[in-house]
């Protein structure tokens, strides 16, 4: 590997502990880059170092520098399974993104994106500057917002019969047809009940979708690692929503009406953010 290559996966073992590269947080254009870094600035993912702005044309890149005996792509890899490490150096970086994304348009990098020196990333700059300068420009004054959608399975259980569509034509037929008739249907809805949750659960899904989706400017839908319980219930879906925004109060109302009509089934809306936009970026770092 080049010196002038960024770092990428953990194959080979670069550990000079007197080696100093350069860790990239997000780019920006160079004028609001250059106006932003006046302030007072959060610190850096490394104790000792400071931020630091690389230029190419109208382009600039916010860095900082780190000793690649710690991030060179064998050992960064072995730290990376250490999970407080990992923990606090990710919220230092998040930190350093959203101080610039508060302020203008970014390219938001991922953690732990690192080149072996300064040419390195003003040639990434240069090589990149088209796409990077057509993202910008598409998520300008736009943010990130997320929408977590819980479920109280007890709650929604207890509720299908008023919830689902299906059920509640079934139990008023059930109210107007001879005992008999009566009886067998109130025993198909309880053995479809099961079945019904799940499906509405599904229905209220893609209503929050469709429905945020047009009050936004884009829409992701975010994988779930694994089944998180919290006291809101169980996380069911996520979502990452890019808001202009001029329009999101427009957005936050919607997902205040939709969070309103549906928490007394058992399903409860969390708005998060504004965050980055990392999930709309769409940049090769």
């Amino acid at each position: 590997m080049s010196e002038s290559e960024q770092i990428k996966s953990p194959q080979s073992s670069y550990n000079s502990s007197d080696a100093i590269g350069y860790y990239v947080y997000c780019v920006a254009e160079s004028i609001p880059a250059e106006e932003i870094a006046g302030d007072a600035r959060p610190a850096a993912i490394e104790h000792g170092a400071d931020l630091e702005l690389i230029k190419a044309d109208k382009l600039t890149a916010i860095v900082s520098k780190v000793p690649l005996s710690t991030y060179g792509e064998s050992a960064l890899s072995d730290k990376l399974s250490d999970a407080t490490w990992t923990a606090i150096r990710a919220m230092r970086h998040e930190h350093v993104v959203e101080h610039f994304a508060r302020q203008t348009s970014v390219v938001p990098l991922r953690f732990g994106t690192i080149y072996l020196n300064r040419s390195g990333v003003e040639r990434m700059l240069s090589d990149k500057q088209d796409q990077l300068t057509a993202t910008i420009q598409r998520l300008k004054d736009r943010e990130e917002w997320g929408v977590n959608i819980f479920c109280d399975r007890a709650t929604l259980l207890d509720n299908i019969t008023n919830v689902s569509p299906r059920l509640r034509e079934m139990a008023e037929a059930a109210r107007s047809v001879p005992p008999g008739q009566s009886y067998l249907l109130h025993k198909k809805i309880e053995a479809l009940r099961i079945d019904e949750t799940k499906a509405e659960l599904t229905r209220a899904t893609d209503e929050i979708e469709l429905t945020l989706k047009g009050e936004s400017d884009g829409s992701v839908k975010l994988r779930i690692l694994k089944v998180e319980t919290t006291e809101h219930g169980e996380l069911k879906a996520k979502f990452a929503f890019l808001v202009p925004r001029l329009r999101f109060e427009n957005f936050r109302n919607a997902a205040e009406h939709l969070a309103q009509r549906m928490e007394s089934s058992g399903i409860r809306l969390e708005l998060t953010g504004p965050w980055p936009a990392y999930n709309f970026a769409n940049a090769d770092e």
